[in-house]
């Protein structure tokens, strides 16, 4: 595992031991920032199951101003903050264990506003449509947010949901990645979130 583009580029990741974490290939990251990016100009990044924190250090690399990297496992946390350091990322990087609603209630507390947020639970959980609605009715997320779900490739998430719109499906053998695009709460779809008003 590396760090594929940007300022950390080339810098080598450690995986987390056992068969429990499934890092995001090389391959399928490479995909998911050429259809995100590939690179930014700053925001914040959440990275909520981080694993090994490859996505979220990829989205540093490539321009993101600050990462949060949550994961409940002590393993993952050790790894992520190993691999925070080996990229030189520490500064810019805030990392918590806790689980992911916990994290999110915690996180709007501090209204915390983010541009990109990566989504890569276990494959036996599906209700990341439940976390991105939440995410989206507390406020986490600027205008234009993208959110990136990787998940089992026989699992279909809604094209719609409160307050996103799924931008594409990408299927990469038995992986897939959904990637919404935040197109606001109701009332900033009626011209109160200035985003959609006339210039």
């Amino acid at each position: 595992m590396r760090v594929i583009a940007g300022t950390a580029r080339g810098r080598t990741l450690k995986a987390v031991p056992g068969m429990n974490t499934r890092p995001t290939t090389d391959k399928v990251k490479e995909a998911i920032f050429s259809m995100i990016g590939p690179y930014f100009d700053g925001g914040m990044v959440l990275d909520l199951f981080a694993g090994t924190g490859g996505l979220g250090i990829e989205a540093l690399s490539r321009g993101m101003d600050k990462g949060i990297f949550v994961d409940r496992e002590k393993s993952s946390v050790d790894i992520v903050k190993h691999n925070l350091q080996a990229a030189g990322f520490t500064d810019q990087a805030e990392l918590y264990r806790n689980d992911a609603i916990r994290s999110i209630k915690a996180l709007a507390k501090r209204s915390l506003a983010f541009r990109l947020v990566f989504l890569d639970p276990p494959y036996r959980m599906k209700e990341m449509d439940e976390l991105m609605e939440e995410m989206a009715g507390c406020g986490m997320l600027e205008a234009g947010a993208v959110i990136v779900v990787e998940h089992d490739a026989a699992h279909h998430y809604p094209e719609q949901l409160q307050g996103l719109a799924q931008r594409k499906v990408a299927r990469y053998g038995d992986t897939a990645v959904s990637i919404y695009d935040y197109i606001g709460t109701a009332a900033e779809q009626n011209g109160h979130g200035g985003q959609n008003d006339d210039k």
